[in-house]
């Protein structure tokens, strides 16, 4: 059935849920509301078209992209490389945390449009699902602008001479192409997007290598040298040791933006995964030694080749000319290869600006399926994909044109500003979700076809640190001598704006309780499709398998 057949279908085809109503004993009405809107048959589904390596890679290199390539330099700026290591290591852990929670709670129910908004909605309250949703659904959008107008200012390194609204064009378009293409097609073109990534990331750490050695071209063995001048450690603002703790909050403030939503990427994609109970626990597992390899091993090497007080990598922007790869490469006297490593910038704001788009249209898709979003955001084409969802979560790229009028990295420092607390929200409601989905498999008697030895105490962390980040994102904005009023207000006004959006959908739905009930969680509504998606794991012998583990 197409998508002008499903639209225009009768009227009253899935019947109206019973109203809620206070009290034990209402599991059928919380399922019919569930079933109400995911098993409507009047709209097309997504479908399943992502393979294992599509996943995997995605998972892998997905969302590396400006934050640890660029922005790293400002973090190393702040805090220094033992600075930088130890706030990679932490948020790294804590993500990781995260990230096997979440699995857990995607491998037992991978819906199609399930996202963990719907899993709030499923497991918590309509409230929280709606609230979540909505931040996905504007965080991930405006995180498209803010990948695009980082790929411009990298452009800018070259002095092109072209206007750069002109390239801001070029990349919003052939970002909505590649989003519009069947999901199979856009899959393929993240594996090799990520690809790419990940090898250029593996260069860099064997150049870093290499110039720890004494490689380079002058010979010089740098060693940890630069963590013994200027130093391993800075102060930020104020002096002696308070500086430094100073330095350190802000750090890991500013470290986190390489990590943002990249765990919530392997869950928005289950619905369209192949074998997801599979897929899903694989992924989570080889996480852990991906953001060791990458992320830990990135950090360890931008403090080995670049100098931590490099006035470019504040003064830089947030181009390729404040990039502490790009300004080690020429550091080491190397010729051309920063031009080599500007290109790899390039293309990860590029991609990362193409997963994101695919998740804020995602997560708006999963809105409508969980009832919270107009239903016409469920429309599909005959290959599954939510177009409508789609058009409109492009309308936030438009913002990059902002650049055009304001200098790019006021732009880009507004919007990393403004995501950083919604990611850090985000986090804290995954942990919440998963201690109540957690709850009911255990009162319901229902076995997690995944559980991580992590848990429960990742989330425990999780449920405590990330708040703890919400609180200090933007503290250094109240200092009076670094007081600004936009500084301040980007970087808290996730927060109310999440808060505003939660209490008011529960005035609006005051006659249901602030959480399900344990024993009324629907555990059931999807189970049946879910379980005749999985195929049997392919078997791969000789050396193939060695080579396919690095995405499979």
């Amino acid at each position: 059935m197409g998508a002008a057949d499903n639209i225009h279908a009768e009227e009253g085809k899935q019947p109206n849920p019973p109203p809620y109503e206070k009290g034990e004993g209402n599991r059928d009405a919380v399922r019919a509301l569930v079933e109400a809107d995911l098993l409507d048959d009047r709209y097309a589904q997504t479908q399943r078209g992502l393979k294992s390596r599509h996943v995997q890679m995605m998972a892998l290199g997905g969302t590396i992209g400006t934050g640890l390539f660029v922005g790293s330099g400002l973090a190393l700026f702040t805090g220094g490389p033992a600075f930088l290591l130890g706030a990679y290591i932490f948020i790294g852990c804590m993500v990781f945390g995260v990230v096997t929670a979440i699995s857990e709670i995607a491998t037992y129910l991978p819906v199609h449009g399930g996202t963990m908004s719907y899993y709030a909605y499923r497991y918590v309250s309509r409230s929280m699902g709606f609230a979540l949703g909505y931040l996905y659904w504007y965080s991930m959008g405006i995180l498209v602008p803010n990948e695009i107008t980082a790929a411009a200012m990298v452009i800018e390194y070259w002095e092109p001479g072209v206007h750069v609204a002109v390239w801001i064009t070029i990349m919003m378009v052939v970002i909505l192409l590649l989003n519009i293409l069947p999901v199979g097609w856009y899959g393929e073109s993240e594996f090799w997007f990520a690809g790419l990534k990940v090898i250029a990331l593996i260069g860099l750490l064997m150049l870093s290598f290499i110039l720890f050695w004494g490689g380079g071209p002058n010979r010089q063995r740098l060693g940890f040298h630069f963590w013994k001048d200027p130093g391993p450690a800075k102060t930020h603002i104020l002096e002696g040791d308070i500086g430094r703790f100073i330095a350190l909050l802000q750090t890991v403030v500013l470290s986190a933006f390489a990590f943002l939503f990249a765990p919530e990427l392997i869950v928005t994609t289950a619905g369209e995964m192949e074998s997801p109970r599979y897929n899903i626990p694989r992924a989570s597992r080889r996480f852990f030694y991906r953001l060791l390899f990458f992320y830990i091993f990135g950090a360890l090497a931008i403090g080995v080749i670049c100098p931590s007080n490099l006035k470019a990598l504040e003064d830089g922007g947030y181009g390729a000319a404040s990039s502490p790869f790009v300004l080690g490469i020429k550091h080491a006297g190397i010729p051309v290869l920063d031009s080599i490593i500007n290109a790899a910038i390039l293309l990860s704001a590029w991609s990362s600006g193409n997963s994101y788009l695919y998740m804020s249209s995602r997560s708006l898709y999963s809105l409508a399926v969980a009832g919270n979003a107009p239903s016409i955001f469920k429309t599909c084409n005959r290959y599954g994909l939510p177009y409508v969802a789609l058009a409109a979560s492009a309308m936030f790229s438009l913002l990059s044109y902002l650049s055009v009028a304001n200098d790019s990295s006021t732009v880009f420092k507004w919007l990393v500003s403004l995501t950083n607390t919604s990611g850090f929200i985000s986090w804290t409601c995954c942990c919440i979700v998963y201690f109540r989905f957690r709850a009911a498999t255990d009162l319901q008697g229902v076995d997690r076809p995944y559980k991580s030895v992590l848990q429960p105490w990742g989330a425990r962390v999780g449920i405590v640190g990330f708040p703890f980040l919400v609180l200090i994102n933007g503290f250094t904005s109240i200092f009076p001598q670094r007081w600004d009023v936009a500084d301040f207000f980007t970087a808290y006004i996730g927060l109310p704006a999440f808060l505003v959006i939660y209490f008011g959908h529960r005035i609006y739905t005051w006659s249901e309780p602030w959480a399900w009930s344990l024993a009324d969680i629907d555990l059931q509504t999807g189970l049946e499709e879910t379980l005749a998606s999985e195929q049997p794991p392919k078997k791969r012998t000789g050396w193939i398998k060695y080579v396919t583990f690095i995405w499979e």
